[in-house]
């Protein structure tokens, strides 16, 4: 793959003793892919300010918005397991194609990695893994609709896949979008904001940043 990755400073939007929140930009990866022209990701690239950096989640290549690392193996751990138990509120903005004619729905569709065509995912009633997505319009574009996406689960590609299956691809979506709507300068997904528990006394925290598209 033709790895071009944007060469932004890095943005830090939290940073105390247990963990540390940052803005990944669109193009990068999350951490290092397979071979050394692939190196170069957000992980390592925190690294270097923080050494002692733990991976909690990640985020496809081409969204962007709000990602969260541990700083000690303890906020790992707690981070990892709301994660896990779906304890932490994720919200995505979005630009789809087309004009989606409710307010608001749920998308229930199993997903599975399609083999043959893998990193691509997609659905199978009969052996994908459960994933739900709640979605609300924001407002029209001219044959487009802004959405906030509510992941329920954390299923590789869900929201992609979720929103190309009801007929309103994501806009700029290298894999699962077509012709026009795939002509845009990137992914229009952002990672708009993470809800969750600080790891050192439980506190309710939320990490927000607003989408640059």
């Amino acid at each position: 793959m033709d790895y071009r990755p944007p060469q932004d400073p890095l943005d830090i939007l939290h940073h105390d003793h247990e963990i540390l929140l940052v803005n990944k930009p669109s193009g990068l990866l999350s951490v290092p892919g397979k071979g050394d022209h692939l190196s170069d990701c957000l992980i390592a690239r925190v690294q270097e300010a923080f050494p002692e950096v733990l991976l909690v989640h990640r985020l496809d290549m081409d969204t962007s918005g709000v990602m969260v690392f541990g700083l000690t193996p303890h906020a790992q751990r707690h981070l990892g397991l709301q994660f896990e138990k779906r304890q932490v509120k994720k919200t995505y903005v979005a630009r789809v194609w087309g004009l989606m004619a409710e307010k608001q729905g749920d998308i229930d569709l199993p997903l599975i990695v399609d083999w043959p065509n893998r990193p691509l995912q997609m659905v199978d009633h009969e052996n994908g893994k459960p994933a739900q997505t709640e979605w609300r319009v924001m407002r029209h574009g001219e044959n487009e609709t802004r959405v906030r996406l509510y992941p329920r689960t954390g299923r590789s590609h869900q929201l992609r896949v979720h929103m190309r299956e009801i007929g309103h691809p994501i806009l700029g979506d290298p894999f699962y979008a077509e012709g026009p709507a795939r002509d845009f300068p990137r992914l229009m997904l952002h990672a708009e904001s993470l809800r969750l528990r600080h790891p050192d006394g439980g506190k309710g925290m939320t990490f927000s940043v607003k989408a640059p598209f």
